[in-house]
């Protein structure tokens, strides 16, 4: 007998998986990026730039989720091909982390603040296989407050390897990250892509350690 959910029990799902997005959001709109969950279109643009990575097979990627939500670019980065071992999820809210884990069981999903990313990779373990080669970021970064965005890049930093590259979105044209924060942590930035038909439209800009930016620079991307 097949497993497969009918178009109703679809249906009341995405309407749960909803609900209890807005609900978080509602409780820290600061650490929710996304006023929707991210559409298909937005988690291809945010998966993109792991094609420009020194090793680009996806079953051999390590990547790091943060802020996973409801789930949207942890369904893209399993159909991507990023194989289960190398994969870690880190959502802060309890509702959503609870979400994820009746979603993906058969996944690492930390309920963990992204200000101790390091402390969390090695805890769980994710380290001791080494390095990520990516983290990819749904947190509001946005409207965080400059000593809040440093705590979260300096963590996420301290667990990629050499030429590994953090990927946020945003709404808007411009890094969420200042210019001068760049500055003082040594980070390049270049838009990767726009989802236009996401709702709203995001870009997506990828951030490496100025030294390893050549890595991954995608030349028709914006410099900011």
């Amino acid at each position: 007998m097949s497993s497969t959910p009918t178009p109703s029990v679809s249906r009341v799902r995405a309407a749960q998986q909803i609900r209890t997005f807005l609900s978080a959001w509602a409780r820290d709109p600061m650490g929710v990026a996304a006023v929707l969950p991210s559409g298909r279109q937005l988690s291809q643009k945010m998966l993109k730039p792991l094609a420009l990575l020194p090793d680009s097979n996806p079953a051999q990627q390590r990547v790091i989720e943060l802020g996973a939500g409801t789930g949207a670019f942890t369904r893209a980065l399993v159909d991507h091909g990023v194989h289960r071992a190398n994969l870690l999820v880190v959502e802060r809210d309890a509702s959503l982390h609870g979400l994820l884990r009746q979603r993906f069981p058969e996944l690492q999903i930390i309920q963990a603040d992204a200000c101790a990313l390091r402390t969390t990779a090695q805890s769980s373990g994710y380290l001791a296989e080494g390095p990520a080669d990516a983290v990819i970021s749904g947190l509001g970064l946005l409207s965080m407050p400059r000593t809040m965005q440093r705590s979260i890049l300096s963590e996420a930093f301290s667990v990629l390897r050499p030429g590994g590259c953090f990927i946020q979105f945003t709404y808007g044209h411009a890094s969420p990250v200042s210019r001068a924060l760049r500055e003082e942590l040594g980070l390049h930035v270049h838009r990767s892509g726009l989802a236009w038909r996401n709702a709203p439209p995001a870009s997506v800009f990828v951030y490496q350690r100025a030294f390893t930016a050549a890595h991954t620079s995608d030349t028709p991307g914006t410099t900011q």
